[in-house]
């Protein structure tokens, strides 16, 4: 093997120019590989923690996957007769038993939950009107859940704690409406109820749509507004792994009844996008690789014409065809491994190089940094393709190589 290994080495070395050329393409490879799998990937990381951040892991709402049948067809599958127009009970909508639910719910592993009543309502001040989403939330609780909290230019939701007849708005309906803190806006709810409410926070998430629509107050307060006392038609559900979410959504589905929908079934469309454009990052990033390559079968291809004479006088040595090829796997080895190093390290200070980009598009307040993603299987992955395409390469020559007859050579036959 020690022998072998030498070989291998001369050779390469032998030929310098050519080596580094291969060498070259194999770093520059790797480093290519990194740099868009980093971005690409850090992109999607990025996309999916702010659709998950901004919205809940599991929404628990005060509907059944599937109507409920009449009493009437349950009684009589078969009948003759179908009773139609039946006006149904009116009833207080909202998750019965609440309290009992969201004790369970929260008591399932690395799981946080809150409350939410949500409802339609009419804000006025100084003789407009706006419809607006006016969720009743319990401060405390929605911290756990939401990401709401990071997103208060003034105000926070402890201030909405402290003033139970305060409301929280967003940027854009403040500015619509020329509001500031400490502003009283009056807010009409559809069962006719009107309350004078005391502006206590501002918060700017950057989707102008739920800036200029969506308000929060205390659930209390909203409850009186809706006429829902003690209702609640939303739990809102966190997990520490996002990516258990969809099947916490099926457990408390099946036990408590509601409908649960995951953020993975609300998004199912978006998910498939990604693997798509997954499948055609790698498929881009990869073929660099393959064109690498082609410079190591290119430089060991050469190396076995150059050398036939010599691969003729080591089988007469003694040497058997697959030692003869393994010196040339070798080869392919050696420029794979050193040109997956140094494709690392230049790799690496590309990913540095790109995370100080800072991007402020047409329109936009916050300057964006690219989203480079660190894991450490882009690493293995890069490594690992880079060696076995040099392989691969080197595998062609080397089974020429293998198959020279030294008889025919050394005697000079064609």
């Amino acid at each position: 093997m020690a022998i072998q290994l030498d070989i291998a080495i001369t050779h390469l070395t032998s030929r310098k120019r050519q080596t580094l050329v291969s060498l070259v393409g194999v770093v520059l490879g790797v480093a290519f590989f990194l740099a868009v799998s980093s971005l690409m990937r850090g992109s999607e990381k990025d996309f999916i923690e702010r659709l998950v951040d901004n919205s809940p892991h599991i929404t628990v709402s005060d509907e059944f996957r599937t109507a409920g049948r009449q009493p009437a067809a349950l009684a009589w599958p078969d009948g003759a007769v179908r009773i139609s127009n039946v006006k149904p009970q009116t009833e207080t909508r909202g998750i019965r038993g609440w309290r009992q639910k969201l004790e369970y719910v929260e008591a399932l592993p690395g799981v946080r939950a809150a409350p939410v009543l949500m409802g339609s309502a009419v804000l006025t001040f100084a003789g407009r009107e706006e419809g607006v989403s006016l969720s009743g939330v319990v401060p405390a609780m929605m911290k756990e859940v939401s990401t709401i909290e990071d997103r208060f230019v003034e105000g926070s939701l402890d201030t909405l704690a402290a003033n139970p007849n305060g409301i929280v708005i967003g940027q854009g309906l403040a500015d619509k409406f020329d509001l500031d803190m400490g502003s009283t806006v009056s807010v009409v709810s559809a069962t006719g109820v009107t309350r004078a409410m005391k502006v206590v926070g501002i918060f700017r998430t950057g989707n102008a749509a739920y800036d200029e629509s969506q308000t929060f107050a205390a659930l209390k307060r909203v409850q009186v507004l809706l006429d829902r006392p003690n209702r609640v038609n939303r739990l809102i559900v966190q997990l520490d792994d996002p990516h258990r979410a969809r099947d916490v959504a099926t457990e408390v589905e099946r036990t408590i009844g509601y409908k649960s929908v995951s953020w993975i079934e609300a998004t199912e469309d978006i998910q498939s996008v990604l693997q798509v454009r997954n499948v055609i990052m790698y498929s881009v990033v990869s073929a660099i690789l393959v064109v690498a390559s082609f410079g190591i079968y290119n430089t060991i291809s050469t190396i076995v014409m150059e050398k036939t004479r010599d691969i003729a006088i080591l089988k007469s040595m003694g040497f058997r065809a697959a030692d003869v090829q393994r010196v040339f796997l070798y080869e392919g080895l050696i420029v794979g491994a050193i040109g997956s190093f140094a494709g690392l390290l230049a790799g690496m200070a590309i990913m540095k190089g790109l995370e100080q980009v800072a991007l402020k598009p047409p329109g936009v307040n916050d300057v964006i940094h690219l989203p480079v993603w660190w894991g450490a299987d882009q690493f293995v992955l890069a490594t690992a393709f880079a060696v076995l395409s040099s392989l691969a390469a080197a595998w062609l020559p080397a089974r020429k190589a293998g198959r020279v007859h030294p008889v025919d050579i050394l005697r000079g036959a064609s």
